[in-house]
C-alpha cells in the first residue's frame, strides 16, 4: 500500500504559505519600480536611498538600545523568579507568585500597553526610551522565567549540596555551579526577550515619547505616508542579517560538538 501524499502537500503547501511573500518581498527591493504591482528593472537605488535616511537608523539604534537594556534585565530578574519559584514550590504565596509571572504572557498587548501608559502618566514620569524599556521588562521576564523554569525542572540540586559540603560559598557555587548549568536556559530565555524586544509595536506605541520612536513603530509610520520600496529594502537586509546569525549559530554548534568528540 502506497503511503498518502496528503502529509507532504499540506507541509509544503505550509512552507509556500510562509515563504513566498517573503520572496515577492525580497524581490520587490530590487524593483526599481515604486508600486510592488509592476516590474520596471533591476536597481539597487532603494538600497542606496535607505542609506541616507538617518531617521531609520536612528530607529534603529534606539530598537537595538531598548531590546538589549530589556534582555539584560529580564535574563537578571526571570532567573531569579524561575529560581524562587522551582525552590520554593507548593506554597500559596509561590502560586500567587507564579501567577504574576505568567500574567503578562496571557495578557492582550493592547491591554498592556494602555495600562503601562496610564501607569507612567499616573507617576508623572516622562516618556521615552526608558519607559519603553521598563514597558518592556514586564513582558520579557515572564519569557525569561518561563524558560529557565524548564530547564530547572530536572536540575539536580543535590550538585549545589555537595560544592558547598567541599567548602563552596553561596556566591561561588552560584557562579561555578548554578549559572553554568542553568546558561542554557538563561541564553534561550534572552534571545526570546530580545526578539519579542525587537519585534514589537503595540506595547512601544503607547508608551514611545517624543525622540524614542523605535523601528517597528517607524515602519509603520513609513507604510502609513507611502514608502514601500524602503521598508522592503530594510526587511531584506534584517532577514540577511538573521540567516547569517542563523548559519554562523550554527556552525559553531557543529563545531563545538566536534570538539567535544
Amino acid at each position: 500500500m502506497r503511503p498518502s501524499r496528503v502529509p507532504l502537500i499540506v507541509t509544503w503547501s505550509v512552507i509556500a504559505f510562509f515563504y513566498i511573500p517573503i520572496a515577492i518581498l525580497v524581490a520587490n527591493s530590487f524593483n526599481s519600480s515604486r508600486f510592488g504591482g509592476s516590474w520596471e528593472s533591476t536597481s539597487l537605488k532603494w538600497y542606496i536611498r535607505l542609506m541616507d535616511e538617518p531617521s531609520i537608523w536612528h530607529a534603529l539604534t534606539n530598537t537595538l538600545v531598548i531590546a538589549a537594556s530589556a534582555t539584560l534585565i529580564s535574563m537578571v530578574l526571570g532567573t531569579s523568579a524561575a529560581f524562587a519559584l522551582h525552590r520554593f514550590a507548593g506554597s500559596r504565596l509561590q502560586k500567587l507568585h507564579y501567577s504574576i509571572i505568567y500574567t503578562p504572557l496571557v495578557l492582550p498587548e493592547i491591554l498592556m500597553g494602555l495600562s503601562m501608559l496610564l501607569f507612567f502618566v499616573a507617576l508623572k514620569v516622562q516618556l521615552g526610551l526608558a519607559t519603553i524599556a521598563i514597558a518592556h521588562v514586564t513582558f520579557c521576564l515572564s519569557y525569561v522565567a518561563m524558560t529557565v523554569l524548564a530547564r530547572l525542572q530536572d536540575f539536580d540540586f543535590s550538585i549545589i549540596e555537595a560544592a558547598q559540603d567541599l567548602g563552596a560559598g553561596w556566591w561561588t557555587t552560584v557562579w561555578k555551579v548554578l549559572l553554568p548549568m542553568l546558561a542554557p536556559g538563561i541564553l534561550a530565555g534572552g534571545l526570546l526577550a530580545f526578539t519579542l524586544s525587537i519585534d514589537d509595536f503595540v506595547i512601544s506605541f503607547f508608551v514611545a515619547g517624543p525622540g524614542s520612536t523605535t523601528l517597528p513603530i517607524k515602519i509603520y509610520s513609513m507604510i502609513k505616508y507611502g514608502a514601500p520600496p524602503l521598508i522592503n529594502a530594510l526587511s531584506t537586509i534584517l532577514l540577511a542579517i538573521t540567516f547569517l546569525c542563523v548559519i554562523a549559530s550554527q556552525y559553531l554548534s557543529d563545531r563545538g560538538r566536534r570538539g567535544a568528540a
